[in-house]
Formats: C-alpha cells, structure tokens, sequence
C-alpha cells in the first residue's frame, strides 16, 4: 500500500529559520513592552508616545505572525538527498 505524502514527510521544525526570527523578535518586542511599561516613560523625547510599549507590542505581533507562519506551512525536508557534486571528486 502506498504511503500519502502527509504521513512520510518530515519538516525543518525548530530549524525553520522563520521560527528562529520570529522568537528573537518577540523575545526583543517583550523586553521592549516591559521597558514602556515599567522603565522611564521619557515621553518627551517621543511627542508624548510611549515608543518602548508600542514598539515592543508591534513585535510581538510580527514574532508570532512568523512563528504562526512557519506552522502553517511547514518546509518539507526531502527524505533523498541527490549526493552527486564537485566534492565526490576524488582529485
């Protein structure tokens, strides 16, 4: 019986380099929300807006579309990989 092409494939998972952007832009979007909402507002330098919280809440949300995104529509690694190249040379 012939395997479906759901069942054999294997994906990138947590080497999915989306998945690597996407956690180190919501890791830096949550230092930055903390820092507008407990660090010195300094709203004098920014026009009156808080720059740290909205700065940080904006990517937060890019960092989960990434993530989200790398989920969604996973990289399907081929399971044979052709080895034929200029490093089987022997020379």
């Amino acid at each position: 019986m012939p395997e479906t092409e759901t069942q054999g494939r294997h994906t990138a998972g947590l080497l999915d380099i989306r998945t690597i952007i996407g956690g180190l832009i919501g890791a830096y979007g949550v230092i930055l929300t903390l820092m507008g909402l407990f660090a010195d507002q300094e709203s004098d330098k920014t026009g009156g807006v808080n720059a740290n919280l909205w700065a940080g809440l904006v990517m937060i949300v890019v960092g989960v579309v990434f993530v989200l995104w790398a989920r969604l529509r996973p990289v399907v690694v081929p399971e044979h990989h052709d080895r034929t190249g200029a490093h089987d040379d022997p020379a």
